[in-house]
């Protein structure tokens, strides 16, 4: 690409912005580059200071750091390092401290001097920390200042802990959190209510003065922030957009991170485009939603008014387009997920044969079934196909531990009722209540404690699928290992969860496979589910000839909801079946009225679930199709 189409390309982008193919290859470009820093400096009898961030963000660069300390003798002996933050109060022994992450991730794997290591301290008395700031200012400028900064980015914008209102010119201080960096933090500290109010930041007058910053970001979750900092105006509400009056910035992301910029996400505003079917429906979807037009009503001004007038030239006349495109929309609705038996089914998003299909649906967690497809799992048992539901994990660090005393003490109080001796499971509770009384924050539960909870959302997740109409025989609970062993080891291994996957979609031989491709959800844990589901389907699909007729189906809607350009497959529900669904997500009763891991989004699963179908629902209607309650979304996944 010449350098006059690349600046066409980034017009709207107000400082660089480099993408590349994944996370690893992209930390192992930033790693080689702070690694050239050290040698250079090195040759030259020089210190390296480099200003570190903390996070998942940068730790593939210290692994990648690591590997070239072992294998190629990369030595950290000359360089200073001085870290952008940590939570206060925090003890720097405790696993959320940004000490241990950082000896864990970097310092305890090379020959740096933990003497020259600078990180905030966490244990000093609230008197103290002004002083030990103007120190922590004072020892940067004695080393001449930071050679080259990393940072992540939260989702309010943040860099460090420069929450938004920080001023430009800040430097290193006491800081209050903000309410979705804490909720960001929860899983980490067992619930955000054990999360620190406060952290000590370097500021970003501080971070403004390193005389090279990169500033990295992966997955979809940081897509809306990273637009907002690299496309939006400066503003002390997205803290980041102060990087654009910086000449010494570059941003470095994936392909997700960088999936809202213009170039990506609407890239015939900046230049000409190679109209795939895709893209022609994407673009026809986006005009009619930001004029508020349905799509049968648009029209030539439309189109060159708003970036499209390649599309009408080429492809015209815009009619036509429209129609094309109305009826892509329209046939991806369908009160037949299962297909329609005896119906011609070129125009439908799924086959009419077999008319009984035996459907599997994987549930992450033991509600992300009723939550996100609800409608869609009780229509495909009342239309007589097959179904079965895996329950991946056990969900039970999703419970409060109040609720494990109260079913416990049922228990107790079932068994004095039948005149049976007490005595075992009095003393397994008098133990548990104990054990919860003394807990830290984020401590791993006791066997027992973890067994009750699981039990907890066990029970509710039975009587979910029983509501929805699953025999028994059908419902199916994995406890995939991971789950448990991400508790314990920190790189996770996935092959006895993807046999264990295997061996029950062998046994049931689906012709539809709905996963969860909800991959916002804070905990990863959606992801990790599906790439077993994936990873599962690929290996049997070269020996299982059954595979070549096994649909996968993404499911949303816990956290987010599929763009309406993405939606192959839309299930309209009536007011009734609406209702039914949110009856079965109150069979869910530990995660009513307030789950453990709410996200930052304060509304209740059941409610953000309505609140998602039917905005679903009005955008079709919007764009001139009919008016339905609520619609349930799905995307096909390629095996």
């Amino acid at each position: 690409m010449s350098r006059l189409n690349l600046l066409e390309e980034t017009r709207y982008e107000k400082l660089p912005v480099s993408i590349y193919e994944d996370q690893l290859t992209a930390s192992k470009v930033i790693a080689e580059r702070i690694a050239n820093l050290i040698r250079t400096k090195d040759a030259r009898g020089e210190n390296t200071v480099l200003g570190l961030a903390t996070g998942a963000s940068p730790v593939l660069v210290y692994r990648e750091l690591v590997r070239l300390h072992r294998e190629e003798g990369l030595s950290f002996r000359n360089v200073i390092t001085f870290n952008l933050d940590e939570y206060f109060p925090m003890s720097p022994g405790s696993e959320q401290s940004y000490v241990y992450f950082m000896k864990e991730q970097l310092f305890d794997h090379v020959d740096i001097a933990m003497e020259n290591v600078h990180i905030p301290d966490g244990t000093l008395t609230t008197e103290d920390v002004a002083g030990f700031c103007l120190e922590y200012e004072r020892k940067i400028n004695n080393y001449g200042g930071i050679d080259l900064q990393i940072l992540g980015i939260g989702r309010t914008g943040h860099i460090g802990f420069n929450e938004p209102g920080s001023a430009p010119n800040s430097g290193t201080r006491l800081v209050t959190l903000n309410e979705i960096t804490r909720s960001d933090a929860a899983r980490d500290f067992g619930g955000k209510q054990n999360v620190p109010l406060k952290a000590i930041t370097m500021g970003i007058g501080t971070i403004f003065k390193a005389r090279e910053i990169i500033l990295m970001a992966w997955s979809g979750k940081k897509a809306d922030i990273i637009k907002k900092s690299v496309e939006g105006e400066v503003s002390p509400e997205v803290p980041a957009t102060f990087l654009q009056l910086s000449e010494n910035v570059e941003f470095v992301v994936d392909p997700a991170a960088a999936a809202m910029l213009t170039r990506n996400d609407t890239p015939w505003l900046v230049k000409d485009c190679t109209w795939t079917p895709k893209l022609v429906k994407k673009a026809v979807i986006w005009l009619a939603r930001t004029i508020n037009k349905p799509i049968l009503k648009l029209t030539d001004e439309d189109y060159n008014n708003h970036g499209m007038s390649q599309l009408a030239t080429e492809m015209g006349p815009v009619y036509n387009i429209n129609i094309r495109v109305f009826n892509e929309v329209q046939h991806t609705i369908t009160g037949w997920p299962g297909g329609k038996p005896d119906a011609d089914d070129s125009q439908r998003p799924e086959r009419a044969v077999p008319a009984r299909k035996r459907s599997l649906i994987f549930s992450p967690h033991p509600d992300d079934d009723v939550i996100s497809m609800g409608g869609t799992f009780i229509r495909l048992a009342n239309q007589g196909h097959e179904v079965h539901v895996a329950y991946q994990t056990s969900g039970n660090t999703a419970v409060w531990d109040d609720d494990v005393l109260r079913f416990v003490e049922f228990a107790i109080d079932f068994q004095r009722s039948q005149v049976e001796d007490v005595a075992g499971i009095q003393g397994t509770y008098n133990s548990m209540r104990a054990f919860l009384a003394e807990k830290r924050p984020n401590q791993p539960d006791t066997a027992e404690i973890q067994t009750v909870k699981g039990l907890i959302r066990k029970g509710e997740a039975i009587a979910g699928a029983r509501f929805a109409g699953l025999p028994d025989e059908n419902i199916h609970f994995m406890n995939l290992p991971f789950y448990e062993l991400a508790k314990l080891q920190k790189v996770a291994i996935y092959e006895d969860d993807i046999l264990q996957t295997m061996e029950l979609l062998n046994s049931v031989k689906p012709q539809q496979v709905f996963a969860a491709g909800d991959f916002a959800d804070p905990h990863g844990t959606h992801k990790v589910c599906f790439d077993i589901v994936l990873k599962a389907l690929q290996r049997l699909k070269i020996t299982e000839s059954w595979v070549e007729d096994c649909w996968l189906w993404l499911y949303r809607g816990a956290w987010h909801e599929f763009e309406i350009h993405e939606i192959e497959m839309a299930v309209p529900l009536s007011p009734k079946e609406v209702e039914q669904k949110r009856l079965a997500i109150f069979k869910h009763q530990s995660q009513k009225d307030r789950p453990v891991f709410p996200g930052d989004d304060s509304r209740e699963f059941w409610v953000r679930a309505e609140d998602r179908t039917s905005e679903t629902a009005a955008a079709y209607n919007r764009l001139g199709l009919a008016e339905y309650e609520a619609i349930e979304a799905f995307v096909r996944w390629n095996i």
